[in-house]
This record gives structure tokens, sequence and C-alpha cells, in this order.
């Protein structure tokens, strides 16, 4: 029986390869939770309030210079959902609107159900105001999405 002495192989380890697949598919995994449908707009942040004068956000669904409503279909107090368009309009007070997304903040189920000033999610029971975008009962913890709307003359158009 001879001592050879054992070389290493060159490369890299099994070990190493594993390590390296795993953090390639996290990676993937990671890349598509995060990525959007739709390009957002950078100049804009998340829960702003969207109202006559332009301003908001413009994150999610929609196209942009939809006509949605006249102002008669929004009630004060309340809203009004629009299924395809993914957004809520609101009339918080008399001739100030606003619009926030349907896309629950929780686990962005979509939302349908509104009565009164409170639009609830189906999948776990969160519930938001349609006024103001805020979480009136969790489990969500985030506010709604604000969407940009424009009011000219009794038109409301998504922007």
């Amino acid at each position: 029986m001879t001592s050879e002495s054992v070389q290493p192989k060159s490369g890299p380890s099994r070990r190493t390869l594993v390590a390296a697949v795993g953090a390639a598919g996290l990676t993937v995994a990671l890349t598509a939770c995060g990525s959007e449908d739709e390009p957002s707009d950078p100049s804009t942040e998340q829960g702003a309030g969207a109202t006559n004068e332009g301003g908001g956000s413009s994150t999610g669904a929609g196209a942009g210079g939809a006509a949605l409503a006249k102002t008669a279909d929004i009630p004060e107090g309340s809203g009004k959902i629009f299924k395809d368009e993914k957004v809520v309009v609101s009339q918080p007070t008399a001739g100030d609107y606003k619009a926030f997304s349907t896309i629950c903040t929780h686990r962005d189920c979509p939302m349908v159900d509104l009565k009164d000033d409170i639009i609830s999610c189906t999948c776990h029971g969160s519930q938001f105001s349609v006024l103001d975008g805020s979480v009136k009962k969790g489990p969500a913890v985030e506010p709604l999405a604000a969407k940009q709307i424009s009011v000219e003359g009794d038109s409301i158009t998504l922007a």
C-alpha cells in the first residue's frame, strides 16, 4: 500500500455551487415580487391625496385620460367604484374629489364592496375610508394608494 497524497480538486465545491444557485433563484424571485405591471412616476409618492387641482400619485392600473364619471355621479360623503379602472372616486366635501386604488394594501386583493364611506376587502376583512384612503380596520396597515384625477366642468377624468 502506497501513501499517495490526495490533491484537492480545483474549482468550486459542491457547497459553493448550491449556494450560488440558491442565491440566483432568490434574486429572480425577489425581482419578480418587486416588479410592477406599469411603470410608476418617480415624482409622485404613495399616500398623497388626489384632488381636482391635480395633486396625488398615479401608480397602478388605469389608463391615463380615461373619463370616469360626471361629478353628479359621486355622492358627497361617499364614493363610487370603477371596477375596470381599479379605482374609487369619492367626494369628501362638496366639490372636493379624491381617487384611490381599489387594490387592498394587505394582500393585493381587488375590492368592490363599498358601503357609505368604507370600502372593504372580502379576502381578509381590511376596511378603508374612501374619503382619505386611511385604514379603518386591519389586517392592512398601509393606506390605499392615491390616484390622480382631474375635474373639468362636470367631468371627472383619470389622469
